[in-house]
């Protein structure tokens, strides 16, 4: 079985409304490519990217001078080919490499008529259990609803998110007000569920000194971790110091080299291992069993996925063993997918692992050719800028704090 072509198209999907975080916004919409790629058998395995546009498509077709021909069952080859770390220093290729990786475990498991995590050591667990994930958010540019900027409206919006879908365990994105507001709100949702977990995430843009003041005012709620207070291994390891909860990261250990330095002077309790950002499933696996040894804690972390993301999602955390915490995802702020059947279900916060061989999901065609139409109308959105601040950027660490009492409306495109 050989590869034959890879294909890659670019869409955008909507959400519910726009999400609000310390460096900008998601505008309405999710951008993320999707990659198929072919064997010379029929079989297509699917991959997913985030971000897009007309560059990440000729990236995918570049890698077709590279992988035509190529064994899709050889990944570990197929990750030196293409993402060789000394060559990665002039070209960094470790998402393109998730994606490909994504659908060539994707065609493996059709072709053996296993699900992929079948083929990763099989799986621990049936569901894998999700956190809500809450956002300060506009109002939708679709019909004016769906705006978070008060304490009432984020414990409405928690509120309505474990009515749908029964998370037990509440994740707030922080950074866009000053820290003692999201303190008053955070402190609110925390209160709304005695029994729940919670955790916080202000995207690295605080100072050490905030984040120590604010990780010690909510030591006594019954928190998961805090997560990325500030950036760099010195800063959370000062933070560390001083507050009595475990701390997590998606951004300051995001390579192998990061968590090897992490095991050697601990900085961050808990890793939060993406399967983009890593390079791949196998990766997080890897990494995973290194947080093992050294008794570091594992997460699932979430960069916007759609649905064929979100199975190379579930099919990690059905195979980690130390996987103690609940996966994090954007998932449930889209009104749609580009997979057939539509948005996977949650039941009980968590999701059902897919049984069908490969990640056990299959594209939804009219789906795909709608959303790239509308990516084609829309393009891309600057997503490290905010709509209702043009020109506005954050400082490292930041003072440059949104208003919570401006509720002018943002004219976004949709």
């Amino acid at each position: 079985m050989k590869i034959a072509d890879i294909r890659a198209t670019t869409v955008t999907v909507p959400l519910e409304a726009p999400l609000r975080h310390a460096n900008g916004c998601h505008w309405g919409r999710f951008v993320r490519t999707i990659v198929e790629v072919e064997a010379d058998n029929g079989l297509i395995g699917l991959g997913e990217m985030g971000g897009g546009g007309e560059s990440a498509e000729a990236v995918f077709r570049a890698m077709k001078a590279y992988l035509v021909g190529h064994d899709p069952a050889r990944i570990e080859e197929m990750r030196f080919l293409i993402a060789n770390p000394t060559a990665s220093l002039y070209n960094n290729r470790t998402q393109v490499l998730a994606a490909l990786e994504f659908a060539c475990l994707d065609i493996l498991g059709q072709a053996w008529g296993i699900p992929v995590s079948e083929i990763l050591g099989g799986r621990l667990r049936e569901r894998v259990p999700f956190a809500s994930y809450l956002f300060f958010r506009y109002s939708s540019p679709e019909d004016g609803s769906g705006e978070v900027r008060s304490v009432e409206q984020m414990v409405e919006l928690a509120r309505g998110l474990k009515r749908r879908f029964g998370f037990t365990t509440h994740k707030m994105k922080g950074g866009v007000f000053h820290p003692d507001y999201e303190l008053e709100v955070f402190n609110a949702v925390a209160r709304e569920f005695p029994h729940d977990k919670v955790r916080f995430d202000p995207n690295a843009v605080w100072s050490t000194e905030q984040a120590i003041r604010f990780g010690k005012a909510v030591e006594h709620l019954n928190n998961d971790y805090l997560e990325d207070p500030v950036f760099g291994l010195n800063g959370m390891r000062r933070t560390r110091q001083m507050v009595r909860i475990p701390l997590a990261t998606n951004t300051v250990v995001v390579n192998f080299e990061q968590l090897a330095a992490n095991a050697l002077d601990t900085a961050v309790d808990v890793i939060l291992l993406d399967t983009t950002f890593w390079g791949g499933i196998r990766a997080c696996i890897k990494a995973a069993g290194i947080c093992e040894a050294f008794q570091l804690g594992v997460a699932v972390h979430s960069s916007g996925e759609l649905g064929i993301q979100l199975a190379t999602m579930l099919h990690l955390g059905a195979v980690l063993p130390n996987l103690s915490f609940a996966a994090d995802a954007h998932y449930h702020h889209l009104t749609d997918d580009i997979i057939e059947g539509g948005l996977l279900p949650y039941r009980c916060g968590s999701i059902e692992v897919p049984k069908s061989p490969g990640l056990g999901v299959k594209l939804n065609r009219d789906k795909l050719k709608q959303y790239a139409e509308l990516y084609k109308r829309l393009g891309g959105y600057p997503y490290d800028q905010d709509p209702g601040r043009p020109g506005w950027t954050p400082l490292i660490p930041n003072d440059r704090w949104a208003d919570p009492s401006d509720g002018r409306p943002v004219k976004i495109p949709h």
